[in-house]
């Protein structure tokens, strides 16, 4: 009965713009809702439309990532197509392709900043990926710290850092199309 009645309710305020949450009970659970379900490709739409809601920016607080998909990212209400590289004063076009073309010469533009930039994060993809030890060792020598993630942490990891107010940049890759559930005309 009590349950009947909290479902009730909550179906009632999810009709009025009010979201229920993922621990309402079994008549509303769900696997894509639970806490311990990871998203990943074959989750489809789920997995590729990914947003972040801002509830009050602050200003002068730098760039946000509202959103990413496979084809690239929206910044601030800026859409930017494939990878890009997030700076305090831009953001630019980064010129790689996967986490392999991350070189010391496509992490240059990092390191040549003023004012120099305390942490670099780095979205490699669908999946976190291993950097060539000489880039990772050459921020090292110039002060900087890197994250290295898969790119949905990337985002929210930058997001977070920016609204410490920490100096911080990010080089993101997309993450691929996912054909886990593509369709097959016979």
């Amino acid at each position: 009965m009590a349950t009947a009645v909290c479902a009730r309710l909550l179906l009632q305020r999810s009709t009025h713009g009010f979201l229920f949450s993922s621990r309402a009970g079994p008549a509303l659970s769900s696997p894509f809702l639970s806490r311990a379900h990871r998203l990943d490709p074959s989750d489809d739409e789920m997995y590729q439309r990914t947003s972040v809601s801002v509830m009050q920016k602050e200003p002068g607080s730098g760039a946000m990532i509202y959103s990413y998909s496979s084809k690239g990212f929206n910044i601030d209400g800026n859409k930017v197509l494939g990878p890009c590289a997030l700076l305090p004063p831009a953001i630019l076009q980064w010129n790689v392709g996967t986490h392999k073309d991350i070189t010391e010469e496509s992490v240059s533009l990092f390191h040549m900043l003023e004012p120099r930039i305390e942490i670099l994060v780095l979205g490699t993809g669908s999946r976190t990926e291993r950097i060539d030890p000489s880039v990772l060792a050459l921020l090292k020598r110039k002060g900087i710290a890197v994250e290295v993630q898969d790119t949905a942490n990337a985002c929210a990891t930058f997001n977070f850092l920016i609204s410490e107010r920490r100096v911080v940049a990010a080089g993101l890759i997309p993450p691929p199309v996912s054909t886990a559930l593509s369709l097959k005309q016979e």
